[in-house]
């Protein structure tokens, strides 16, 4: 049987705290489909563009979003397949228990 360290579970416990955000989860649904700016994000889901920038300060400082800048816009992805994987095994659960 391993027993992980305290350190990583609270990590993981922190890690999980982002995810109990419905705007930041409703932020990574639109980006798991592809890049996209804050006014983007913010028409997409009908959310100010504070509000947008504000979840995604939150996402991108946990490593769940990254950026790239093109030309004067700063465009958010998924920072990587974990995150789409982490979104696709929750929704297929809730998905069953609804």
């Amino acid at each position: 049987m391993k027993i992980h360290s305290k350190e990583l579970l609270v990590g993981l416990s922190e890690f999980y705290k982002i995810f109990g955000d419905p705007t930041r989860l409703r932020i990574l649904d639109v980006l798991v489909n592809k890049p996209l700016c804050v006014n983007e994000i913010s028409n997409i889901l009908d959310i100010s563009q504070s509000a947008v920038s504000h979840q995604l300060k939150n996402l991108r400082s946990s490593n769940l979003v990254k950026t790239e800048k093109i030309g004067k816009n700063v465009y958010y992805s998924i920072s990587d397949e974990h995150i789409e994987i982490i979104l696709k095994y929750g929704v297929e659960h809730i998905s069953e228990v609804m």
